[in-house]
């Protein structure tokens, strides 16, 4: 019987043939190189080496997405005052406290009013008014003061409204310029091939990522903006409806008085 190491030993190594050693070779350097580009592949590369036009679309979007960013954070601090405010203010004013000790406190010059406090102090002020003029009947007294609240209404619903509309135009235009930059994007890649007898798909990917980089961040400026958009329109919304049921409230208040 033959030993297994002697049959092993007198077995010849045939070199690998020319072509298969090609082949060999031509995988592992297309390996490396998936490796290098995969490596290579990050969002600040895709930015730098983008065309003009595409930079200067995200650009756009950069700063759209700061200043969305920076009215959000503004908003909801200006809307969670607001519903603080109401809320104390109708603690007040349904606690049995006089209308008139409301009114100077509104009036003190030591501080500022806002909101529902606003609105009391516009209708409150106006129906004095109206009742030192001689000969005005309730009516006309009621309707002045209901007048007055309207007006300070709406300036308190715009002061709260202010910059939604930016929100509203960020989500619904972003996304269009980041398809107009990936577009544009593409498009410049596919003119470099007219001047290459061979074109793959790794001619072209480096552009192409580089554009789609335009639409993800049309996409990361649009998504935030709308969703605080949608709340903080639905809030106040919430905030106007709440004025206006204690405007009513109070102006069947002063309709008593007024006739009184």
């Amino acid at each position: 019987m033959i030993p297994l190491s002697s049959t092993l030993l007198a077995t010849a190594v045939e070199p690998l043939p020319e072509e298969a050693a090609q082949a060999a070779t031509s995988a592992l350097s297309q390996a490396a190189n998936v490796t290098e580009a995969g490596g290579d592949l990050n969002v600040v590369n895709l930015i730098l080496h983008a065309s003009l036009p595409v930079q200067a679309v995200m650009l756009v979007l950069l700063f759209a997405s700061i200043a969305s960013w920076v009215i959000i954070f503004r908003k909801k601090r200006v809307l969670d005052r607001a519903e603080r405010e109401a809320e104390q203010f109708e603690e007040r004013f349904w606690s049995g406290t006089e209308l008139t000790k409301l009114y100077a406190g509104a009036t003190e010059r030591s501080r500022a009013i806002g909101g529902m406090e606003s609105i009391f102090e516009a209708g409150f002020r106006e129906f004095g008014r109206q009742r030192q003029r001689r000969g005005i009947d309730s009516k006309t007294q009621l309707e002045g003061a209901q007048r007055g609240m309207r007006v300070a209404a709406s300036r308190e619903l715009d002061g709260l409204e202010q910059n939604l509309e930016f929100l509203a135009n960020v989500g619904s235009i972003s996304p269009y310029i980041g398809l107009f930059g990936t577009v544009w994007g593409i498009m410049i890649s596919f003119h470099g091939l007219a001047n290459m007898k061979e074109a793959t798909i790794a001619t072209v990917a480096p552009g192409i990522s580089e554009a789609l980089i335009a639409t993800a961040m049309g996409l990361f400026a649009a998504i935030p903006a709308v969703w605080a958009y949608n709340r903080y329109a639905t809030k106040v919304e919430r905030i106007g409806g709440r004025y206006d049921a204690f405007a009513d409230e109070f102006a069947s208040i002063l309709e008593r008085q007024s006739q009184d």
